[in-house]
């Protein structure tokens, strides 16, 4: 059909209010974020259903700045493929008040997949430091951080540990148990593991000064809770509750059960950040 185009879309999302970003299925109350994007690609009126293929897949309460997604669409009575600009304009507004927004989009090659050409996917932890309890927090961070009551971490100690996690692992240790176990190979390698100083979106409008860490992680691609369990584990190193020696021997044991019991970061606090293609995607394909 010459009037079908494959897009690849990029859109952002508050994970608080939604079961993950994969569609769930369709006796579950609460929805995933891609069924809240294929709702409103089914308004625009295709001629074949259209189902899209996500980039990164993040759990629960889970957040991401941007995520990527792509799909074909055909357009009834032969009419020409939609326009980037107007694609993401009509697929916002039929996201109405949900907790989703299409950024950009790019028309993409028939062979083209979000997931499988991913260059590399980053991911942001967000940590407040001297929280006993949520009210302590200025509202436009609630369910955006992880608020630990301790007023201060040791940061040297931490980026030794991040320091030993950067490169190519076998990570065993570092995945929560689930049904892709065994068909994904454990092997991985982390680009950038890194701490720094980070900050609230109020923080200079609240009427005092919040502590704010970003931990920050990129490979090409991660195993199941991942990053929440290599987060745990550092902000675990910088309460002097697990020592570095002791973070060698869990990764070294490449076995999920040795990873410490409760010591998994929260959802709410990650943030999937970015997800990277190749260069020439910025070319509309001919």
């Amino acid at each position: 059909m010459n009037n079908s185009a494959r897009y690849l879309i990029f859109f952002q999302y508050i994970g608080t209010s939604y079961r993950g970003v994969v569609k769930v299925p369709p006796q579950q109350e609460t929805k995933g974020v891609q069924d809240h994007l294929e709702n409103a690609v089914r308004k625009l009126r295709p001629l074949i259903p259209v189902t899209l293929f996500i980039s990164s897949r993040t759990d629960t309460g889970v957040h991401a700045l941007s995520n990527s997604a792509h799909f074909d669409l055909v357009r009834t009575n032969d009419k020409p493929p939609f326009s980037e600009d107007i694609l993401v304009g009509a697929l916002n507004y039929h996201l109405g008040a949900e907790q989703i927004r299409v950024t950009h989009a790019r028309r993409v090659p028939a062979d083209f997949h979000a997931r499988f050409q991913a260059q590399s996917r980053t991911y942001v932890y967000r940590i407040a430091l001297g929280i006993s309890h949520r009210s302590q927090l200025p509202l436009t961070e609630s369910d955006l951080c992880w608020g630990l009551r301790d007023t201060a971490l040791d940061m040297e100690a931490m980026r030794d540990a991040a320091a030993m996690l950067v490169g190519t692992h076998d990570f065993s240790s570092f995945r929560a148990v689930n049904s892709d176990l065994p068909f994904k190979s454990p092997i991985k390698t982390m680009d950038v593991v890194g701490i720094q100083p980070g900050s609230s979106f109020v923080q200079a409008h609240f009427h005092r000064e919040i502590l704010f860490w970003e931990l920050t992680f990129r490979s090409r691609s991660f195993l199941y809770k991942q990053v929440r369990r290599m987060t745990g584990a550092l902000v675990a190193v910088g309460q002097r509750r697990l020592s570095i020696s002791r973070l060698k021997e869990i990764l070294e044991a490449r076995d999920s059960m040795a990873y410490p019991q409760g010591l998994a970061a929260p959802a709410h606090g990650l943030f999937l950040k970015e997800v990277e293609y190749d260069l020439q995607l910025k070319q509309r394909p001919s």
